[in-house]
């Protein structure tokens, strides 16, 4: 089982970086070479087809515990998932070797209830995500009551933008509206993490409009063949890094926020 490398539940931090959906140990080290913190693999999908076999995730998982440390800490393996019962998400988790998960499914209180319970020391990250009702309002109303029903019970929340075409509530590569995901962040508890639609040209601005606690980004760091391209992770990694310097350090409340040491974020 990798360690966990984030703050456990109650503690804040600033400037995480993850980058999500990886095919194979090449591709992931194009990432950690980077200086991205976290990589995302998603597993057991609804709508999009898996990047890498679980067999495979979990041999990935087991390589990222054998990289030399670096300035940049270890990289953190997270586990992304829709499955939504405790005994389904206990298993993925130690079958690929994983203290983080990452959970986008409608996964009932009383399901969260149970894993915790099973599973006392998994970060656990639960999905936020932006949509549009009939009305063409966000459905703010619905995702802070889901916080309000939850914060108890995870570590970490992240965010991301519902595609009405596709049906899928992640790697769309679409934005919402970053003032919704800001209302999340003041409402909040614990920390949020900014997905949805971020690139390279665009996470700086984002950082600073929503002041999460770190960002996540998949499709917008792919070249045309759907891999993680170096110079686009890295680019990443280097504007998420400027506007993270600037909230962590003139956050009015930064003496209270540990920040994440990694080197691409506070250089």
């Amino acid at each position: 089982m990798t360690t966990v490398i984030l703050p456990r539940r109650g503690r804040p931090f600033c400037g995480l970086v993850q980058a999500a959906g990886v095919h194979d140990a090449r591709e992931a080290l194009v990432i950690a070479q980077s200086g991205i913190r976290c990589i995302g693999l998603p597993l057991r999908l609804p709508v999009h087809t898996e990047d890498i076999t679980e067999h495979d995730a979990a041999a990935l998982c087991r390589m990222l515990q054998t990289l030399p440390p670096s300035a940049a800490g270890p990289v953190c393996p997270v586990c992304i998932t829709y499955l939504d019962t405790a005994q389904d998400i206990r298993d993925l988790c130690r079958m690929l070797g994983t203290a983080h998960v990452q959970l986008h499914g409608g996964i009932p209180v009383h399901q969260l209830a149970a894993l915790r319970a099973m599973m006392p020391g998994l970060y656990i990250i639960k999905s936020l995500v932006v949509r549009q009702t009939e009305t063409g309002k966000d459905n703010l109303e619905e995702l802070t009551g889901i916080i309000d029903a939850t914060a108890q019970l995870v570590d970490a929340y992240i965010t991301d933008t519902h595609d009405p075409a596709s049906g899928a509530d992640g790697a769309t590569g679409k934005t919402h509206d970053w003032r919704t995901s800001r209302a999340l962040v003041r409402r909040s508890p614990l920390p949020v993490i900014l997905a949805g639609g971020l690139t390279p040209q665009n996470v700086r601005q984002a950082v600073l409009t929503v002041r999460p606690a770190g960002v996540d980004a998949h499709t917008g760091l792919e070249n045309p063949a759907g891999r993680k391209d170096p110079a686009l992770c890295h680019e990443f990694a280097r504007q998420a890094a400027a506007a993270f310097r600037q909230i962590c350090n003139g956050d009015t409340a930064g003496s209270e926020r540990s920040r994440l040491e990694n080197p691409s974020a506070f250089r």
